[in-house]
């Protein structure tokens, strides 16, 4: 792997900013004629600094307002415990994200409902019947202050 240089992070923070920038216009940003940061960005995509692109989208819009973060706790913390778990999670599309904690529980996971009645069907029917899921403890967001994605 090349090291990245100031271009390559300045590429990338302009990728992660406005996706769908022509590479004239990110080129230009960035101090490069069109070639060159073509020759860049298929450099960042194959190295897998780059892994994709996506929209960013306007959930309240969509009718999914309600963030909760649900604390878990497992009562077995074996590898295959762990796999069983992270397996079965990724296939609930209400866990927005998912992430293993060094702490007093095992997993922080990101909710996204359209109410408080459908978090506790997710929480209810999905997500305490994870595998290995010993205890869950909810964090409701009153106002969403600051998100990466808006």
């Amino acid at each position: 792997m090349v090291e990245l240089d100031r271009i390559d992070h300045s590429i990338i923070r302009e990728l992660q900013k406005h996706a769908r920038i022509t590479v004239t216009e990110l080129a230009s940003r960035v101090g490069l004629s069109k070639t060159p940061c073509q020759v860049r960005m298929r450099r960042l995509e194959e190295q897998g600094y780059i892994t994709g692109y996506t929209a960013l989208v306007n959930q309240t819009k969509l009718g999914q307002s309600h963030i909760a973060f649900a604390q878990v706790t497992l009562n077995d913390t074996s590898s295959s415990a762990l796999a069983a778990f992270n397996n079965a999670v990724k296939q609930i599309s209400a866990v927005e994200q998912c992430h293993m904690i060094a702490g007093n529980f095992d997993y922080l996971l990101k909710v996204r409902t359209g109410n408080m009645a459908e978090y506790r069907q997710v929480l209810g029917e999905q997500i305490s019947a994870l595998p290995h899921v010993l205890q869950t403890s909810t964090f409701v967001v009153m106002e969403n202050v600051r998100d990466a994605g808006l």
